[in-house]
């Protein structure tokens, strides 16, 4: 099974190092929008990620329009705390692209709003929290997608 995470401006390395793991572990592909917040060599990403980096199939893109070129075409499901459907409802398939925003904003307004169809939230259950951190909520979406995936 495979599934592809992307993930648009990250910002953080120890996230994406995380979630690098992750895509290892699940064997899935990362694929990562440009600008990034880091430098790919970072120390931080590094140690996140362990000695598995070498390993990932990581593909990356100048930007947005760059990676939407290639695309479009596809299976596509959108992450946000702005979606009205629940994670639970996402129609999983083989090889689709779960698509995630930055940490500080996630995803541009005019994406959202053009893929407002194809957004999916996870649910909080405290007023409290405004977001999950973004390798915890890659995470959820990729085991979710892996375990609805093995039902079919």
């Amino acid at each position: 099974m495979s599934l592809n995470i992307v993930l648009f401006e990250p910002e953080i390395p120890n996230n994406t190092g995380n979630i690098g793991r992750l895509t290892l572990a699940s064997g899935s592909k990362l694929h990562l929008v440009k600008p990034l917040g880091f430098d790919i060599d970072d120390a931080k990403l590094k140690r996140a990620g362990l000695d598995y980096w070498p390993h990932l199939d990581v593909i990356y893109y100048d930007n947005i329009e760059a990676f939407f070129k290639q695309h479009s075409d596809k299976k596509l499901a959108f992450l946000s705390s702005h979606g009205t459907e629940l994670h639970w409802e996402i129609p999983f398939e083989e090889n689709m692209f779960l698509i995630f925003g930055k940490e500080s904003v996630g995803l541009p307004k005019h994406i959202t709003e053009k893929y407002k169809n194809k957004l999916y939230r996870i649910p909080l259950y405290s007023n409290k929290v405004r977001s999950l951190n973004l390798a915890n909520a890659v995470s959820i979406i990729v085991y979710e997608g892996l375990r609805q995936l093995n039902l079919k």
